[in-house]
């Protein structure tokens, strides 16, 4: 009888392997000799994860010790005076203050904005206090624009080693009262705008071994809040976007590359929640937010919760039951629209869509939010009208 050996597989030797996987005429293991095998790889594994376990321990505890050293003396700033930062949304607000602090320092500063009236306040009154100001329009939205932008700042001013993503938008409506083109709005300015500017900038920051990405998002990406979804999806967005970033650079080893995460609560006169309706936690002073930002930059802290005992609070959210989460955020922020513009809005857009074909002209709708918040305006405490709410023509919608 002929033996077939066609599942004999051939070696380069011209030796053949069996079918377990031994060469012809080898010896085959003992159960005893595998068994053995077996555990040895299995020692090997437990004691590669406990290593790994123990090293990992051993950090923390090294971390945790380092952070309680800074906190007990201080923790060591760097000078930005040598920096060339680029701020968006510096035509008011937040991002204004941003640029007088850092134009003071000595930084070089750069703003972009859709407004260039804004623009050329912020200007004037960095230069007024000694320092560099430039500005350009840029709707950091559309990533053509920003490309264009960024290769016109590396020609006339240099490469940005200090990108500030501070511009964003609000609605302050109920989701199904919020127009698509306001959604869109949120996501591209909070958010994917700031993929654009980061694509932008990070590779010379990389090849310079140098750079810093601060991310202005707000306690809303933490937390959801009503009349604001779009805009707390988009800020979970950004925070998650800094926190991967920031993880990304570490695993590629380009630990000279920081990243700071802003989240304050709610801020006064930047013309996004000036009349919030705010309980408990005040809402903050902008001279105030704007030096603990610069702070933090400084500092190289990876997330700075504005006032800082709101990170007991956070901690909270993932211990204690919905019930009890959902009730506090609803008596810390009853109605975060300024008040009385909600209802008014929500009739305009009403009016105004419901003329026949069914479709929304905006035209119409821009007549009868003005109108309509005129008239809510009038009805208010007395406060700066300016302060009201900040509004580009065609969009609707709160501008930071």
């Amino acid at each position: 009888m002929v033996k077939n050996n066609n599942n004999l597989k051939p070696l380069s030797n011209g030796h053949a392997l069996q079918p377990n996987g031994s060469p012809v005429g080898a010896a085959t293991p003992t159960p005893a000799a595998a068994a053995a095998a077996g555990w040895r790889q299995t020692l090997w594994n437990s004691w590669d994860a406990f290593a790994d376990v123990a090293w990992f321990i051993i950090c923390c505890i090294g971390y945790i010790l380092q952070d309680l050293y800074y906190l007990a003396f201080g923790y060591p700033e760097k000078e930005l005076n040598t920096d060339i930062a680029l701020i968006t949304g510096g035509g008011n607000g937040l991002g204004r203050l941003l640029a007088e602090r850092l134009g003071k320092m000595g930084t070089k500063v750069i703003i972009w904005d859709i407004n260039k009236k804004g623009i050329a306040e912020t200007v004037e009154m960095v230069e007024e206090a000694g320092g560099y100001c430039k500005g350009y329009v840029v709707d950091i939205s559309k990533k053509e624009e920003v490309y264009k932008a960024a290769d016109v700042i590396r020609a006339e001013v240099g490469d940005v080693t200090l990108l500030i993503n501070n511009a964003g938008v609000v609605s302050g409506l109920h989701l199904l009262d919020t127009p698509d083109h306001l959604i869109e709005r949120s996501f591209n300015v909070n958010v994917m705008a700031h993929f654009w500017t980061t694509k932008a900038f990070l590779p010379k920051m990389i090849e310079k071994e140098r750079g810093h990405i601060a991310t202005i998002a707000s306690l809303a990406g933490h937390v959801g809040i009503s009349k604001l979804v779009d805009y707390c999806a988009s800020k979970f967005a950004a925070v998650g976007f800094d926190e991967a970033l920031r993880l990304e650079l570490e695993v590629l080893g380009h630990t000279n590359i920081q990243t700071t995460c802003i989240c304050p609560f709610f801020i006064q006169a930047t013309g996004m929640f000036d009349d919030v309706n705010a309980r408990w936690v005040p809402t903050l002073n902008p001279n105030e937010v704007a030096d603990r930002v610069i702070s933090a930059i400084k500092k190289n802290e990876k997330l700075a919760v504005i006032p800082g005992f709101l990170k007991f609070l956070l901690s909270l959210k993932w211990t204690f039951p919905w019930g009890c989460v959902g009730g506090l955020l609803r008596r810390l922020v009853p109605d975060a629209s300024p008040q009385g513009l909600p209802s008014s809005r929500a009739s305009a857009f009403a009016s105004c869509s419901g003329s026949g074909s069914g479709k929304v002209n905006g035209g119409s709708i821009i007549s009868a939010l003005d109108a309509q918040l005129s008239s809510a305006s009038a009805t208010l405490p007395a406060k700066s009208p300016s302060m009201l709410i900040q509004r580009t023509p065609s969009l609707g919608e709160r501008v930071l």
